[in-house]
């Protein structure tokens, strides 16, 4: 076993994670992901319908295995004012607030995480566990159970990563030492440094003060990769990605799509291959002066569709939606922007919020409510009522995943968008979204949809043909075919830069490939 734990949030831990899975099962081995203890809003159903982060989703993948509830066993996605839901191996448990009820959630969460790491154990050659945020917090040591506990737990090697582009890398490293304890700082094993670019040369005496100083060693600089499209979990990434992403607004050449940036966005990851495709421009909006007239608009999902819906009304956004709507933009809505779509939104046993009840956008003639149970699965819809905006996908099978609290009620003036005909393997037919009367509104439960190529492309179509232009050519890429080259570019950069040897050693396995 291995352990990545970081200097602070967001310095690369899951895509060093994904390239170490990626390698130890290029080189033969049995390896899974395993993160004890997650807080996301993006995150991944398994085939057996549980939830877990979406990064050990992928990981799975790099891995070459199914994703398993095991790999994540506890999972937290914040619903606003100091309340989360907790999901407990797949299955919420329950909404909690932070400091309520400490004793029982932290039993609860510790019997499921050692159960978890221990099926693992069982079943795999190699875990490649990650951390989450720092583990030098010293004021959250007691409540700890996703840094040092666990890696005490699993007597995994600890390597530390730092992330050298955002600047004090050296002080974080050694500062994450200083405020170890003792037995903490007998657990790691050596430094990454992350995202570095620049000249190695200049770098180099730190890094040696930086063993001097704390007796461990730097195995590796790794160097900044752009445009990795690994899945982020949680929306700090999307003000970097509208700077990476596409053109200005506007550009004659290129179609504009919209994202409404919600304050609790969740899975955003299903716009990930809209924003790859050649002559695309995706862009996350947050205020209604930045809409403009985009070729189309998307209100993604959210972990709390009322007050995200509240929020749109009081900063001015759902006047300009319906405006654009007005004009005939097209606009699409998954799973909570599709509740918001809709006349209204109940919520009689305040699930959401103390709201009973919330006026929606009022495009689609649906009415949602809201229950304790949750939709978690994995499915195989056909598309059924796009004909007015996307003839050519009529009757096209799709695959996708649900995530959703909400049971929407249409009304007479909506008619379904898909026909889900398998629900996590299960044959079923049941209908699933809405369409507005004039068929350029439409809204599904279904997250992944333009993970299909044929959807994605058929949709770009139908904009580029608006807008007078021909779709650009490209190579035909599925969703699984991009990620696996992404993975084995990932693991080949990562295994050029680290020492390999060392990490070998440090796992304590055999590389079945290069014979270690």
């Amino acid at each position: 076993m291995i352990m990545l734990q970081g200097t602070a949030s967001n310095v690369g831990k899951s895509a060093l994670a994904t390239a170490l899975c990626r390698i130890f099962k290029q080189d033969g081995l049995r390896v899974a992901p395993f993160k004890s203890w997650n807080m996301a809003l993006n995150s991944y159903v398994t085939p057996c319908g549980g939830e877990i982060g979406r990064a050990q989703g992928e990981q799975a993948l790099a891995c070459g295995i199914e994703p398993s509830v095991d790999m994540n066993p506890v999972l937290v996605k914040p619903k606003g004012e100091g309340e989360s839901q907790v999901i407990i191996r797949g299955k919420p448990w329950k909404d909690r607030r932070v400091g309520e009820g400490e004793k029982e959630y932290r039993k609860v969460c510790l019997e499921a995480i050692s159960q978890s790491l221990q099926n693992l154990k069982e079943q795999f050659d190699c875990l490649v566990i990650e951390g989450a945020g720092s583990p030098a917090e010293i004021n959250l040591r007691q409540g700890d159970m996703a840094n040092m506990r666990i890696a005490l737990m699993a007597d995994a090697p600890v390597l530390l990563v730092t992330d050298v582009d955002r600047g004090g890398a050296l002080a974080s490293a050694v500062g994450t030492m200083i405020l170890l304890t003792p037995r903490e700082r007998d657990q790691v094993a050596g430094f990454i440094f992350n995202k570095f670019r620049g000249d190695l040369s200049i770098l180099k005496p730190g890094l040696s003060i930086v063993e001097e100083r704390t007796g461990k060693p730097v195995i590796g600089v790794v160097p900044h990769m752009r445009g990795l499209n690994l899945a982020a979990e949680d929306g700090v990434v999307l003000e970097e990605r509208n700077k990476e992403r596409g053109g200005p607004r506007g550009d004659k050449g290129k179609i504009d799509l919209a994202v409404i940036n919600l304050p609790r966005i969740s899975n955003f990851t299903d716009f990930d291959t809209l924003g790859e495709e050649p002559g695309v421009c995706l862009r996350f909006v947050d205020r209604p002066e930045d809409l403009g007239s985009p070729d189309a608009i998307i209100i993604p999902g959210s972990k709390n569709s009322v007050s995200d819906l509240i929020h749109l009304h009081e900063k001015g956004m759902v006047h300009s939606i319906k405006r654009a709507a007005q004009r005939g933009i097209p606009l699409i809505g998954i799973c909570g922007g599709y509740q918001m779509l809709g006349r209204e939104l109940r919520d009689p046993l305040k699930t959401e919020s103390s709201h009973g009840s919330l006026t929606g956008l009022g495009l689609l003639d649906t009415v949602t409510s809201f229950y304790p149970e949750k939709q978690t699965c994995q499915v195989e819809a056909k598309v059924e009522g796009l004909s007015q905006l996307l003839p050519s996908l009529e009757k096209e099978v799709l695959q996708g995943y649900e995530i959703h609290m909400g049971q929407t009620e249409l009304l007479e003036g909506a008619r379904p968008a898909f026909c889900i005909q398998k629900r996590s393997g299960r044959e079923i037919f049941t209908p699933d979204g809405a369409v507005g009367k004039k068929g350029f509104v439409f809204g599904t439960y279904l997250h992944g949809i333009f993970d299909n190529y044929s959807f994605r492309k058929g949709f770009l179509k139908y904009l580029f043909e608006k807008k007078g232009l021909n779709l650009p050519e490209g190579e035909e890429i599925t969703c699984r075919k991009r990620l696996d080259k992404t993975y084995d570019f990932l693991a080949q950069v990562v295994r050029e830069n680290l020492d390999m040897d060392y990490i070998y050693d440090l796992v304590g396995a055999t590389s079945k490939v290069q014979g270690k």
